[in-house]
């Protein structure tokens, strides 16, 4: 009895890369973005989907709604797929402003133990994100269920789920519109495919 994940980061808004938005600046999708997310969507519509589950954030939630009119599914909110709490103090500030925060680097320098200043740790996240999706795989068992977080959400959820020490969180990538595939069963779980990118 199996369950196939397909992880999705959310498409590009306009400003990605220039500062964190995290939860308090709730982002729309820029042009490109659209265009994103709408070649993603003819990329997953290939595959036979039986549900769409979206962090509550625009960026993701209008990801999620391409991909569900490409595949006539509605896409339920999830908070389990949430970004980071980063907390309000973080949000919003370019990544040249937080590079001079002292917590901001001690929480890129020791990702495993550090936290935000909201407290959430990503020993937090993957915790929320696997009990979300083993509660999601027992109830889709031989199913195949579309998840659509963010970059940091989907690197938790498959260092957890195959066994790698969440100090190795930043050793791959997830890109914008990107796919990653991941089986579990009774069994454990199984890395199918990791930051498919979609030309």
């Amino acid at each position: 009895m199996t369950t196939t994940f397909f992880l999705v980061r959310h498409a590009a808004h306009d400003n990605l890369g220039s500062y964190l938005a995290g939860r308090a600046v709730d982002v729309s999708l820029g042009e490109d973005g659209r265009a994103q997310a709408e070649r993603l969507a003819r990329r997953i519509s290939r595959e036979h989907l039986d549900a769409i589950h979206t962090s509550p954030r625009k960026r993701t939630h209008e990801t999620a709604r391409a991909i569900g009119a490409a595949v006539g599914l509605d896409a339920k909110i999830e908070p389990a797929l949430d970004e980071i709490d980063f907390g309000d103090s973080w949000c919003g500030r370019t990544f040249d402003e937080l590079a001079a925060d002292p917590a901001w680097r001690r929480w890129n320098s020791v990702r495993a133990t550090a936290r935000t200043p909201a407290g959430e740790s990503l020993d937090d996240v993957q915790e929320r994100v696997s009990r979300h999706m083993r509660s999601v795989s027992g109830s889709y068992s031989e199913g195949a269920i579309v998840l659509v977080s963010h970059a940091d959400v989907i690197k938790a959820a498959v260092t957890r789920e195959i066994g790698m020490p969440l100090e190795t969180v930043d050793k791959f990538d997830i890109a914008p519109a990107s796919v990653t595939t991941l089986v579990m069963g009774d069994w454990g779980a199984k890395l199918l495919g990791l930051n498919e990118t979609v030309p």
